[in-house]
């Protein structure tokens, strides 16, 4: 299947958060061949506040071939700037997920991201992957603290979506209570494109395209640390 035939889409801000609608492909200045942007749909973290079937019941209600992409970590300027650029070529938004400890030391990264027309989630101060084995008291301050670095460095608590994703997909209930006690949705994946593992970059792009034939459809998770294996993917 020609990747082509995938089209994109990505959550934009707000507490009812929605996919961020480009009118098609063919709008991309420059670039008439790019996948785009499909259209814009309406997401309530009140009413879903898990989703991804990875770890949960239920995902975001896609048509067929629609498929959301989502990177972890960052910002991190090289790496950042980077996956920005490929997505502008391709008139494609995302949704980060990002560190508060990275967005206290680069936040004109996290401004970046919101002025390219992302949505930005959190997803800790520190990135700690044992969640779900530590004291739900700390477990709260890494949620705080993150979502409190990332407003400042954007300057805007409304350019904050109410989006978080727990490092490494380590979950407990007592966490995701927490985060819906808060109007903050969780979101696990769909599927993983596997771009942090000791693997090669066609391998990432084999695996990510089995899987998205396999589902029809799906929001999946890279990695902004591993990005480049991303890229290839793309280009191959």
């Amino acid at each position: 299947m020609e990747k082509r035939t995938w089209r994109s889409a990505a959550l934009c801000l707000g507490l009812l958060t929605g996919i961020t609608t480009q009118a098609a492909a063919a709008d991309c200045p420059g670039h008439p061949n790019a996948i785009g942007t499909s259209r814009t749909l309406v997401v309530d973290p009140r009413e879903h506040t898990r989703i991804g079937t990875m770890q949960y019941d239920e995902t975001l209600p896609l048509e067929d071939h629609e498929v959301v992409l989502t990177f972890d970590d960052g910002p991190l300027p090289r790496n950042s700037n980077q996956i920005l650029e490929i997505l502008a070529s391709q008139c494609v938004k995302a949704t980060f997920f990002t560190i508060g400890r990275m967005a206290a030391e680069y936040p004109d990264g996290v401004r970046k991201l919101r002025d390219a027309g992302h949505s930005i989630g959190t997803h800790t101060q520190d990135h700690p992957l044992g969640m779900n084995k530590m004291p739900i008291e700390r477990a709260r301050q890494e949620i705080d603290d993150g979502i409190a670095s990332v407003k400042a460095a954007l300057g805007d608590d409304a350019a904050l979506a109410p989006f978080f994703r727990i490092p490494g997909l380590r979950r407990a209930e007592a966490v995701e209570d927490y985060l819906a006690s808060l109007g903050i949705q969780t979101w696990s994946a769909d599927f993983p494109a596997d771009d942090w593992r000791h693997v090669s970059p066609s391998r990432v792009y084999d695996l990510a395209i089995k899987r998205l034939e396999e589902k029809g459809k799906a929001f999946c998770c890279c990695t902004t640390s591993r990005h480049e294996r991303w890229r290839r993917c793309r280009e191959s």
